[in-house]
């Protein structure tokens, strides 16, 4: 049996990235549905966790990071090997971490979205799907078939869209697997962070006071399969520890490797990839969740613009031209984190080597910038410093009083901010696509590992936070950026 529906996009996987993807389509005036195969929201332990400084950045251009900050404590939480790389001088207004367990981002994003009307629905698992040139339908496990004109997988690192869509996903196989629990331990005597043979692992309290510990420890030889038993960790604690320190009771066990792979193509025809379901890696470093939000943020604008027909659909080959390699960076990074966790006499010379650069000043904000993802540049061409990059959210007043440029982000619309003299400049047929804000700044321009910049007359700002164009005087190019980015004047609804 057919279900008609009337969402134009259908996102499977109920993650935090398919939920930022929900909340960017709401926000843009389009609906979406998210398939979830999980009964509920609620997860088997506390999962990944954290958030780096752009990804709080990202909530806050949607006026949601309150709602995060509140829940967690913040911290420099930056590392690069065993080396703390603070970045409280950065050019930012969350120059930190935000210490978060998964299973409360999840949470608060779901309560999130709920607020803003994006339709969740749980224990539908699709089991298979076809696409032509008008849309896709997607066979469910229960019989029933949905039509939807595009499909989304952020179904993780197994992604059956990925799998179904028939894209490659190659990379680096694993070389060794951690052990990672929620259970009790009869002997408490093992707590703190653990280095050995096999690597480094750690025993320590939960954050809600109870008996239950999170055990971090890892394996004698590479092991598969995300269903370890207590056995398995009974094994491993021995191993690693000579004891198993009674452990019992386990609310939750899985396992991680430190394969690394990423997606050949995030999109094929009508069916997209974002987040897991593109990249997997090592939790080292902590930057899965945010570099699905970012995924989720880069698509979900232009998505929405082809969907309301403002665009045309080639807009989407950009989302993984930038993506693409914007991840492969970051996934680089989390490489390089687990090679400095080996534990023998060369890596603990590399290690530190590197802890001697990662405290001066050049490398450290190089680090910081590219950890936190407050480095990440969209090639868009030669220019200002600021083209391609996410736009600082600087003070600024505007004929309606003082506000943020990330509040002017807060509609997901594009943005033309004109800080040279008032009505010089005219965007005509794109006035119903694009906020046009005259406005005053009297604060420095200032990138992370770029520094203070030029400060520009008026700048383009995708609904990304991302600047499209700049002027440093002129509009000389405008038109062509908003062709490019908004699509022309003709196809406006």
């Amino acid at each position: 049996m057919r279900e008609t529906t009337e969402h134009a996009v259908t996102i499977v996987g109920g993650g935090p990235t398919g939920m930022m993807l929900g909340a960017e389509l709401a926000a843009a005036g389009v609906d979406a549905l998210i398939l979830e195969r999980r009964p509920d929201q609620e997860l088997d332990g506390s999962r990944a966790g954290g958030l780096h400084s752009r990804a709080i950045e990202l909530l806050d251009q949607r006026g949601a990071a309150g709602r995060f900050l509140a829940a967690g404590y913040t911290a420099q939480i930056v590392s690069f090997g065993e080396t703390k790389v603070d970045i409280s001088d950065f050019p930012t207004r969350h120059p930190y971490g935000l210490a978060l367990w998964q299973k409360h981002i999840e949470r608060i994003m779901a309560e999130w979205i709920w607020d803003l009307g994006v339709a969740v629905r749980y224990s539908q698992e699709v089991v298979g799907f076809t696409q032509d040139d008008e849309g896709v339908d997607v066979a469910l496990a229960d019989g029933s078939t949905i039509r939807t004109r595009y499909l989304v997988g952020c179904d993780g690192g197994r992604s059956a869209i990925r799998k179904g869509a028939g894209i490659d996903f190659p990379g680096a196989e694993a070389t060794k697997s951690t052990l990672v629990a929620e259970a009790r331990m009869t002997d408490k005597s093992g707590f703190g962070f653990h280095r050995g043979p096999l690597g480094v692992g750690g025993i320590g309290p939960m954050e809600d006071g109870s008996d239950t510990l999170r055990i971090v420890v890892p394996e004698a030889r590479l092991e598969a399969g995300e269903d370890p038993t207590l056995d398995e960790l009974r094994d491993a604690l021995f191993v690693v520890y000579g004891t198993d320190y009674g452990v019992h009771s386990p609310s939750w066990i899985s396992r991680f490797t430190d394969a690394t792979r990423q997606a050949a193509s995030y999109r094929e025809g009508r069916v997209l990839l974002a987040g897991d379901a593109t990249h997997i890696h090592s939790p080292m470093g902590g930057q899965g969740i945010p570099m699905g939000m970012e995924d989720a943020v880069n698509l979900g604008w232009k998505l929405a613009q082809v969907v309301k027909g403002t665009s045309p659909e080639d807009l989407l080959d950009t989302y993984q031209a930038e993506r693409h390699p914007a991840v492969a960076r970051s996934l680089r990074y989390t490489m390089a984190l687990n090679a400095l966790m080996r534990v023998d006499p060369r890596t603990e010379a590399l290690r530190d080597t590197v802890a001697e650069l990662a405290v001066m000043d050049e490398p450290r904000r190089h680090l910081g910038a590219l950890a936190s993802g407050l480095a990440v540049r969209y090639d868009l061409g030669e220019g200002h410093p600021l083209l391609g990059r996410r736009v600082p959210d600087l003070d600024i007043v505007t004929a309606d009083g003082p506000t943020t440029v990330f509040a002017l982000l807060h509609k997901a619309q594009p943005v033309l901010l004109n800080l040279g003299e008032p009505g010089t400049l005219d965007i005509g047929g794109w006035a119903d696509r694009v906020d046009m804000v005259d406005a005053r700044c009297e604060e420095r321009w200032e990138l992370p590992a770029v520094g203070e910049v030029d400060s520009p007359t008026a700048v383009l700002i995708r609904p990304d936070g991302h600047v499209a164009w700049v002027s440093d005087g002129d509009a000389m190019g405008l038109a062509e950026s908003l062709t490019t980015w908004f699509g022309p004047v003709r196809d406006r609804v």
